[in-house]
């Protein structure tokens, strides 16, 4: 390993978030103050607007508005009935929060090892998990790559297993030319800021065309509430409030284009990095690269020369979920690929604005670093 690392004093953001407003500044400015000027910012019009838009954009029919990512998984599961005692099959190459969505109801996870080139749930390993506590399956559509539905769904009606999709990383991955979120019983986003589709500040949302699930939803994230003061239910403080569902909703007209931006970004990395493993696009799979993550060797040493350059670079995610201290009851589960991978994943810089020249910098350096 070759440390040519330079500072040239140009630095290469992770992400550039300030760079995007200031592209379409004067819609955004024009939304915030519509809500201003309205006096309402909670559960009102824009809410309402940004439901339907953004359920109809995944080919759903119901958006429920909640405060984040985790409580869009949480509450979904909730919704579903999902409780103390049940068992959920997930993966453990995941952000935190879409396992601890998990035993806030009280079930437990299980772990199941991930395909090896898509880095989402292996879905030969699913039904040999499968027992009489097994209540869903909540798959992860990681770093903008769909998880391979199809099976998902055909084994979760075989065994009457609900389907939460974890689409926090993936707005407007298709899967089979379908948008992800809507394929299962509920999909999932975050609208945190550096997401594909993200907000200025934290949201989320549950999409859903099952009618009685969506009712328990908006219920759950209101008090239990179906009309004001009277709870019918034991519900939660968790709302999408209005600034940020008018900022999204003017954000969503422009994903596509980002999108697509992203993965003209990707096509770029393809070509010019070598000697490290490359994301692979699934045949099944429109990739939104929400993450261009490569693996290499001497991961660390990679990050620290790029870092020493001015790059920017995160690993996601370091530690899976089993092997991390606050899921200690779990250190025993033995999934060879994730924890195999954890150790070689590299998060470069990936969103709309990164311009070919910045693309062709950082891959030269890594080439460098194996020449």
């Amino acid at each position: 390993m070759k440390n040519t690392a330079k500072n040239t004093g140009n630095i290469i953001p992770f992400t550039d978030l300030s760079g995007q407003y200031h592209s379409f500044k004067d819609e955004v400015d024009t939304a915030i103050k519509d809500v201003l000027d309205s006096g309402w910012y909670i559960l009102g019009k824009k809410v309402e607007q940004f439901e339907k838009s953004f359920a109809h954009y995944c080919g759903a029919e119901h958006g429920i508005g909640v405060a984040n990512g985790t409580d869009a998984i949480h509450l979904a599961l909730l919704a579903c009935g999902i409780g103390k005692g049940d068992e959920v099959i997930t993966v453990s190459n995941t952000a935190t929060p879409t396992v601890l969505a998990i035993t806030y109801t009280g079930a437990k996870p299980i772990f199941v090892d991930i395909d090896p080139e898509a880095y989402t749930i292996d879905v030969e390993k699913i039904e040999e998990n499968i027992t009489g506590k097994t209540k869903a399956v909540l798959p992860v559509h990681l770093y903008g790559q769909p998880a391979d539905m199809q099976p998902v769904l055909e084994i979760a009606q075989k065994y009457e297993l609900k389907v939460i999709e974890d689409a926090c990383q993936a707005h407007g991955a298709e899967y089979n030319g379908k948008k992800v979120g809507g394929l299962g019983d509920v999909g999932c986003f975050s609208f945190y800021p550096t997401k594909n589709l993200g907000g200025y500040g934290d949201g989320g949302m549950a999409v859903t065309s099952n009618e009685e699930l969506a009712e328990k939803l908006r219920m759950l994230r209101n008090y239990g509430m179906k009309k004001q003061y009277h709870s019918l239910i034991k519900g939660f403080n968790s709302r999408l409030d209005e600034l940020q569902a008018g900022i999204l909703d003017v954000k969503l007209k422009k994903l596509d284009e980002w999108n697509e931006k992203r993965r003209s970004n990707a096509k770029i990395y393809e070509e010019l990095l070598e000697n490290v493993v490359k994301p692979v696009e699934k045949s099944y799979a429109k990739h939104v690269y929400h993450l261009y993550v490569i693996r290499c060797k001497k991961r660390d040493e990679v990050q620290k020369n790029l870092a020493a350059s001015g790059v920017n670079t995160l690993i996601h995610y370091p530690v899976p979920i089993h092997r991390q201290e606050a899921f200690a009851g779990f250190k025993n589960i033995s999934l060879p690929f994730t924890e195999k991978y954890s150790g070689e994943i590299l998060s470069l810089p990936m969103h709309p604005d990164l311009d070919e020249e910045q693309i062709r910098h950082v891959s030269g350096l890594i080439n460098s670093m194996y020449s």
